[in-house]
């Protein structure tokens, strides 16, 4: 067997965090055999800026003591491609990857898990965009400290208000805090498309849509019309909302619009004077969901008064306290979303031209 046999069966023997593939099974890695030994390439398709330097040590110290006579050298870089959207739709102008953050039920966190997961994606070196598509009731301008009124270069379309480092769009910068959108659902949907379609997003990796909760016109209007690479469905541990979370998973199958994976939020109590944990909202819910539907579960959040207080102040956890266990958690939820998106087929379409061969 060659040294570079026997580096690629080691190397099918480790793990990458978060894909959970080997690196070649995977498609990631590259080995060439050269002069000075074996050098090893790894492509991620994902964020990495924040544990690149540490998956390069882990896999060298896997080769080392797994192959220890073989000279081998290994390099890393990423970077985030446009995957294939549903039903062949004309892809956004400005973006690779449109994902929906979608509830079916009101009060689980579902806003305030969007905004962490997005600043955490910005954290690892993604430009990231933030759509807040509940219309009636937004509240992504205050979590983001940016409650102004955006600006337009050519009077037709508008910019996005960019606030810790996103992109973000929201009908509540446009409105007064307390003027009531009182719309009928044709009206809102119009509303959105003209927030999505009129809105000058810059070269965005991922534009995360914060969905309004339930399953309806905007919800259909969004999946029908709009290039989505895929969704995510935040839950909590109750029995009533995992219900809900189920309906909001079944409609984007019948859209055919991927799901990407499920957060379970609050899934313990943290008690803020002793530190106890507690499964207040019950326990085992989103595990049972997730080997029904045969999806991934990328990730729990505790209850905690922290992650409320500062998504009210402006400033989310992942800006606010960047060294917290809460930030952790939120990193490695938005890894693995983005990982598994990464595993979709690309768009070819943003790659090749369309050939048109005419009979002379």
């Amino acid at each position: 067997m060659t040294d570079l046999e026997r580096v690629e069966r080691s190397l099918s023997q480790f793990r990458l965090p978060y894909l959970e593939l080997d690196p070649l099974t995977s498609g990631v890695a590259e080995c060439v055999q050269q002069d000075s030994g074996i050098q090893i390439k790894l492509h991620l398709g994902f964020p990495a800026a924040g544990f690149l330097a540490d998956l390069i040590q882990r896999i060298e110290s896997h080769l080392e003591q797994d192959v220890p006579d073989c000279r081998v050298s290994v390099a890393a870089s990423w970077r985030v491609a446009s995957h294939e959207v549903a039903r062949n739709l004309s892809g956004l102008k400005g973006v690779k990857n449109i994902i929906a953050v979608a509830s079916g039920k009101g009060g689980v966190g579902k806003s305030t898990t969007a905004v962490n997961l997005a600043l955490a994606l910005a954290a690892d070196g993604a430009k990231v965009g933030l759509l807040d598509a509940d219309i009636y009731g937004p509240s992504q301008p205050k979590m983001v400290g940016a409650e102004v009124h955006p600006t337009s270069k050519d009077g037709k379309t508008v910019e996005p208000v960019v606030s810790l480092g996103l992109q973000v769009m929201s009908i509540g910068f446009l409105v007064d805090q307390e003027t009531p959108m009182v719309w009928r659902g044709p009206m809102a949907t119009q509303a959105l498309q003209q927030l999505l379609g009129d809105t000058q997003w810059r070269d965005l990796d991922y534009l995360l849509v914060d969905m309004p909760p339930g399953t309806g016109d905007i919800h259909l209007t969004l999946c029908q019309r709009v290039p989505l690479t895929g969704a995510i469905i935040v839950t909590t541990p109750q029995d009533i909302a995992l219900l809900d979370a189920r309906r909001a998973l079944k409609m984007f199958e019948k859209v055919s619009v991927p799901v990407i994976g499920v957060v379970e939020n609050m899934s313990l109590h943290v008690c803020s004077q002793c530190g106890h944990e507690e499964a207040i909202f019950g326990q085992g819910g989103a595990e049972s969901m997730v080997q029904q539907y045969h999806i991934k579960l990328l990730g729990k959040l505790p209850l905690d008064i922290k992650i409320r207080e500062q998504a009210d102040g402006g400033k989310p956890t992942v800006v606010a306290e960047p060294d917290s266990r809460i930030t952790a958690l939120y990193f490695e939820i938005a890894r693995a979303m983005a990982a598994q998106l990464s595993l979709q087929a690309k768009n070819s379409a943003l790659k090749f031209p369309e050939i048109k061969i005419d009979n002379v």
